[in-house]
């Protein structure tokens, strides 16, 4: 038997953008390989994605969302 090994990093969305939400969280913005768009947001934990290739949907959330950011835990 043989096995096709493929670097994890080839199949990540590469991150492009940062945005400092209301509450002082981070939104995360993402270009996925398909060229869609993903934001992750550390406030409200929201995530989000859109084929449109632009980044309003982020810009919005950004200036709504007013959650402060979450504390980060290492999972056990």
């Amino acid at each position: 038997m043989t096995a096709t090994v493929t670097p994890i990093t080839a199949h990540a969305p590469a991150a492009v953008d940062s945005l400092l939400t209301a509450g002082e969280a981070i939104l995360y913005v993402y270009e996925d390989l398909d060229g869609s768009l993903s934001s992750d947001c550390t406030g409200c934990g929201e995530y989000a994605w859109t084929l449109d290739v632009d980044r309003s949907f982020a810009r919005a959330h950004a200036e709504s969302c007013l959650r402060r950011p979450r504390p980060f835990r290492l999972a056990a």
